[in-house]
């Protein structure tokens, strides 16, 4: 199953019937407070800072195994989430909706079966399953009925008291089990014991012990718990090697890659041949390709998937009976997470959904980073769709749309039609967003750096150059996509006028093997580069203002803005730094505190440390962190406020209350707050006459 041009973006038309869009009428706009689809009006005023910090109004939506019921997250009031399950058979009728309880708050929500939901809750807590204190959010999980009443379990968990047993619920979810009715597969998050969960008697068997040795189990289709990593050391050298069961029931150790050579190799999916599975390698590529497994043999088969210019992710497959297991298609990260179908049906109904839900295309130049062949992409204009979840015999689906200028929109298909469920933003419905588009640029080495970069309309800011914000993103594994920016960032500021450039500079992980190797040793140094060079890019475009630039950025983006304070290259006004590391050692000390994740890290997670050069500081900065962070501790924005405070030099910092290190802790409240003093500290601060 070579790629063909289809993967590329190449719309196959087809000959069944196009989804009618609206064709079913729900009641879900009345509990979200969402109206139906239609254009948006004449130019507002920009959306007040609430309307992108507040939960989103859904989230979390799947349809069960029967397809006869829906569950999502909701939030009407934008402040707390609730759970609501809707009938398929009635969507006109209300919602059942289930609330939190007082301390913790509904996080997630999927049907593991079709009258089981698996519900994710968080809450604030200073305990710990270690048994010491820690000032931060845990996470619990249980089984709830339709009614969203727990089902009684007798699992307990070997070791874990009574209070420990009531924090964590039921553990993690290995696997659904979707050809056993009752049962699912959790995990001790303390010891990695696995245990079949019968979802309706209660009772708990325990299905494999964990060790200190071996860990990311994973089951096949079967249920079988046939696979597993273990994290060692040979010689020093630290390496994960994958062991599998053989249809025979024994354990081998198939393949191992080594930290200092960065080339994973892993299990991408299992096959309906218990002798065959799929596996994601990387070797003598720069990106990574599915292939074919013999577990016999322990050999490499056939490439069963690759894209020429992006990752493969995973494997996608059936869950119908008559089909169960098979291959429908295979995911891959492109200009965000798309999947290439192989199954026609799966092609042609995914297709008629974009149709009907207004996506079209357009094509944008793409530069491989490794090879330098030039091609041309073809992405979602302002929107594209994925499907995230779908019934057992694919007659009922859930739809998100969405992208850099849509906020997220969630819609039923099923009985020929397509009907809006629920908006995410519905305050932003009417809103002047900016413009995405995915760029590249070449930094002043010669590599080539990918970006999104977010426009103001120029229907109310004109043609430009505009003030501009050089936002990078955290990890720095990781990276942006042309999607929705749930921070809410870049379209807030697009909104008041600004251009954000999301570089996505050496080191960022996802856009190959050389992209992210180039960033080695080079925190501070040419990392910095290809963000000071995106800058560049956009003042050479016509773009951006060259006397009106600002660096915001968050985790490593903050390191990268209190760098870009630190070097004397005159680009930016101002620099705002959240959460970010003062020092590299202490960012390691406190990120990265196994033996494995130091020697994983040891080639990467070097350069220049911003503290050291505090009296090189010529800006002024705006530092924010969380006094729950035990990510990057507060201990690191304060140490370089005060030292640059004990200079004489402009600095201003804030302390968010009861905020940990990722977003998804974050309130409302504070999440409105980060934006609104951004706002206020470029347009009063930055630069002589601010930003």
């Amino acid at each position: 199953m070579k790629l063909n041009r289809t993967a590329m973006g190449e719309v196959k038309m087809s000959k069944t019937k196009l989804i009618a869009l609206g064709a079913l009428g729900l009641t879900a706009a009345a509990v979200l407070g969402m109206g139906p689809v239609h254009a948006a009006a004449e130019a507002v005023a920009a959306p007040e800072a609430s309307a992108f910090a507040r939960r989103p109004a859904i989230s979390s939506v799947s349809v069960s195994p029967d397809g006869r019921h829906i569950v999502a997250v909701i939030s009407p009031d934008g402040k707390r989430r609730v759970m609501a399950v809707w009938k398929t058979a009635d969507m006109k009728a209300a919602p059942h909706v289930v609330g939190s309880d007082a301390r913790s708050e509904i996080i997630g929500a999927q049907f593991i079966k079709n009258d089981r939901l698996f519900v994710t809750t968080q809450q604030l807590t200073d305990f710990s399953l270690s048994g010491q204190a820690e000032r931060s959010y845990a996470t619990r999980t249980q089984v709830l009925d339709l009614e969203g009443s727990p089902v009684r379990m007798s699992l307990k968990f070997d070791g874990l008291t009574d209070e420990q047993q009531q924090f964590v619920g039921v553990g993690g979810l290995v696997s659904g089990l979707p050809q056993d009715p009752q049962s699912i597969l959790v995990r001790d998050p303390m010891r990695g014991d696995t245990y079949s969960l019968n979802l309706y008697t209660g009772r708990a068997e325990r299905r494999e012990r964990g060790s200190d040795r071996f860990s990311s189990l994973q089951a096949d289709l079967n249920g079988d718990i046939r696979a597993r990593q273990q994290f060692d050391f040979d010689s020093g050298a630290a390496y994960i090697a994958q062991w599998i069961k053989d249809p025979s029931g024994n354990w081998a150790e198939h393949f191992r890659w080594y930290a200092r050579d960065r080339k994973p190799i892993s299990i991408a999916g299992f096959s309906n041949d218990p002798n065959i599975i799929f596996v994601s390698n990387v070797e003598g590529r720069d990106h990574n390709a599915i292939y074919e497994y013999d577990i016999s043999q322990k050999k490499l088969g056939e490439v069963a998937f690759a894209h020429p210019y992006f990752n493969a992710g995973g494997v996608v497959r059936s869950r119908a009976p008559q089909d169960f297991g098979e291959v429908l298609g295979f995911s891959y990260e492109g200009e965000r997470g798309r999947t290439y179908w192989v199954d026609p049906q799966m092609e042609s109904s995914f297709e008629q959904i974009r149709t009907a839900l207004g996506v079209t295309d357009t094509t944008v130049e793409w530069k491989d980073i490794a090879s330098g062949q030039v091609a041309r992409l073809s992405v979602g204009d302002g929107a594209d769709i994925d499907i995230v979840s779908v019934s057992d015999d694919r007659t009922k689906f859930i739809i998100r749309k969405s992208g850099g200028p849509t906020p997220p929109e969630y819609y039923v298909v099923q009985n020929g039609g397509a009907a809006l469920l629920g908006r995410a933003y519905p305050e932003l419905r009417e809103a002047k967003l900016g413009l995405v588009e995915l760029i590249q640029y070449t930094a002043r080495d010669g590599l080539t750096i990918p970006g999104i970069l977010t426009k103001p309309d120029p229907a109310v800011f004109g043609p430009g150059p505009y003030p501009a914000i050089i936002t990078p993103h955290g990890g720095p594994w990781s990276r942006d996509e042309l999607d929705w920016d749930p921070t809410g960032w870049t379209q807030y500021f697009a909104t008041r006028g600004y251009v954000v450039l999301q570089p996505q500079f050496r080191g960022s992980q996802g856009w190959g093997q050389r992209l992210w190797r180039e960033g080695d040793g080079q925190w501070g140094l040419k990392m910095q580069d290809d963000n000071d060079d995106g800058a560049r890019w956009l003042i050479e475009q016509g773009i951006a203002a060259p006397d009106r630039i600002a660096m915001h950025g968050y985790s490593y983006g903050g390191y990268a803005s209190m760098m870009a304070a630190v070097r004397p290259n005159g680009l930016y006004q101002c620099a705002v730094a959240g959460a970010g590391p003062a020092t590299i050692d202490l960012f390691k000390k406190g990120t990265y505190n196994s033996r494995f994740l130091r020697e994983f890290q040891h080639p990467t997670a070097n350069g220049e440390d911003p503290l050291r050069r505090i009296g090189e500081v010529s800006i002024p900065i705006y530092l924010y962190t969380g006094d729950r962070d035990t990510r990057v501790i507060p201990a690191e924005s304060r140490s370089f406020a005060s030292a640059l405070e004990r200079l004489g030099k402009p600095v201003q910092l804030r302390i968010l209350p009861n905020m940990e290190h990722t977003m998804n802790t974050w309130t409302p409240e504070n999440t409105e707050l980060i934006l609104t003093s951004i706002e206020e500290f470029l347009k009063t601060s930055c630069g002589p006459n601010g930003l």
